[in-house]
């Protein structure tokens, strides 16, 4: 076989990647999807045209690298996690839209589990800071309330057919996977993100499924990461007209530490997506949070004991980029590196961009976005430059807590995704933190570790070793900030953060 194939499922967009053994792209491609908006604080995405997206990715990647199903070793799958979604056992349809993780809708469900006291509970058992980012109280929504008809008879039968198997759910890995193999399963890292799955047993909590009211009937089983058949293999009789084994599933961001090759407990990764995921292997003992991180399973492979993480989520960093765009600050977001060198500072700006609430450290959900600073010099470059100094003071927030609860320090970090192709983020980045960031050769490395995952499983890899040696540094960025200029733009940044805290008292 020529090839590993990977499909990475995102939250703007889908890619497919085709990788030799050398690691190299032979093909790719790629498909945007509609982003909804029903109202202020609700994000969705139409699971029918994820699917569509998927089908339509592979078949473009195979045909840019001349390849056909037949060449491919293997398929991995990585996918925007907490995402949530409702389909129909027996007509393959889904229940209406996917509940992003973006969404807030739960928020009050959230803060109700607070008052009842039941959050140190909650992370005991599953790592995770209660949030309406996670899948549980999104499941509990989907289940409970109709986006159609509100009449509570609807919403009973809608449970007691997830009771009887009828109705299923997952994230978006297990849909896509029921897609391609008829499986219903979805691996440990996605399940560590639900806010459902007790992360040391590595099973289905069944407190915690009754208070969100989620039967376990609905839900996929728990595999592997890394597993030659616990996926199945696609449909010869399908679209890709072949059985290609489904063989590696990871979220995301567990998926981008594994294709920067943080095999071991001390290495981190710092994904610039949509949002941006800083991840640190601690090894074989999950290590609970003290400062606002999360607990997750970093991944596993068959047969052996998982790998965990901490995690520190930052729900807006390239979507603020996004969102300059939108407002006409900047005509592409390439155009932010230019506008951000023409000016020597912000001026005193800070923006703020809590756009969906603010994840680790702070944890806020009703934090809305803040410009601060503003006088009648202020500029766009500057407003610019501000929005890419959020990126790299958040990434600092939550650095700073993961070496607190470590007690390690983190000496350099690896970064990966779109925004790290600009320079001049790159470097502010490492002198706001104090220390080297690295630039892999490959910045696609949320795809390239479902790709290991999958080839590991097969065979198509040696072993981590091998994946090792493939790893390669595009750049390394030492710092270049004094130290006392860094960490006073730091303290006032944290100044900022406080005004944008718990702005949004009126939504839900």
């Amino acid at each position: 076989m020529e090839y590993v194939a990977a499909v990475d499922q995102g939250t703007t967009g889908t890619r497919c990647l085709l990788f030799d053994r050398a690691g190299r792209v032979a093909g790719e491609a790629y498909e945007t999807h509609e982003q909804h908006y029903p109202k202020p604080g609700w994000v969705e995405h139409d699971p029918a045209e994820l699917w569509t997206n998927t089908k339509a990715v592979v078949a473009e990647a195979l045909a840019a690298a001349d390849a056909a199903a037949t060449d491919l070793a293997a398929l991995g799958l990585t996918n925007q996690r907490e995402t949530t979604v409702l389909w129909d056992a027996e007509t393959g349809e889904p229940v209406g839209n996917a509940l992003v993780w973006q969404d807030r809708r739960t928020t009050e469900r959230v803060e109700e589990l607070e008052r009842e006291g039941k959050a140190e509970w909650i992370r005991e058992r599953t790592g995770l800071e209660p949030d309406a980012y996670f899948s549980a109280t999104k499941a509990e929504w989907l289940l409970d309330a109709d986006p159609v008809r509100t009449d509570r008879g609807a919403t009973r039968d809608r449970r007691e057919r997830a009771a009887d198997g009828d109705l299923l759910l997952g994230t978006v890995d297990s849909w896509l996977v029921w897609k391609l193999t008829g499986e219903h399963a979805t691996d440990a890292t996605n399940a560590s993100r639900t806010m459902l799955f007790d992360i040391r047993a590595l099973e289905w909590n069944d407190d915690l499924l009754a208070e969100f009211g989620v039967p376990e009937a609905a839900l996929p089983e728990v595999h592997a990461s890394s597993d030659p058949e616990a996926y199945g293999t696609t449909d010869r009789d399908g679209f890709l007209g072949a059985e290609v084994p489904v063989a590696g599933v990871l979220g995301d961001q567990q998926a981008a530490l594994f294709g920067q090759t943080c095999f071991e407990a001390g290495e981190a990764k710092n994904t610039y997506g949509t949002g941006s995921f800083l991840l640190a292997n601690t090894g074989t003992e999950p290590v609970a949070s003290d400062h606002g991180l999360v607990t997750t399973v970093a991944f596993q492979r068959a047969g052996e004991p998982p790998k965990y993480a901490l995690e520190g989520s930052i729900f807006v960093t390239g979507a603020a980029v996004e969102w300059l765009e939108d407002v006409s600050l900047v005509d592409s977001p390439a155009e932010t590196e230019t506008l951000a060198r023409s000016v020597d500072s912000t001026d005193g700006v800070y923006v703020v961009p809590a756009f969906t609430g603010l994840g680790a450290p702070h944890w806020d959900g009703r934090a809305r976005g803040t410009i601060l600073g503003i006088t009648r010099g202020t500029r766009r470059e500057h407003i610019v430059r501000a929005t890419l100094e959020s990126v790299a003071y958040q990434t600092r927030d939550v650095l700073e807590a993961m070496e607190a609860d470590s007690g390690e320090e983190i000496e350099s970090l690896r970064v990966d995704g779109g925004a790290v192709r600009n320079d001049f983020l790159c470097e502010l980045q490492a002198g706001i933190l104090g220390r080297e960031v690295v630039r892999p050769a490959l910045d696609e490395t949320t795809a390239l570790g479902a790709a290991y995952a999958a080839g590991l499983a097969v065979g198509y890899w040696e072993g981590l070793a091998a994946l090792r040696e493939q790893w390669r540094v595009d750049r390394s960025f030492a710092p270049a900030m004094d130290g006392d200029r860094a960490d006073a733009r730091y303290d006032r940044w944290g100044e900022a953060v406080e005004r944008a805290r718990d702005w949004a008292r009126d939504e839900a």
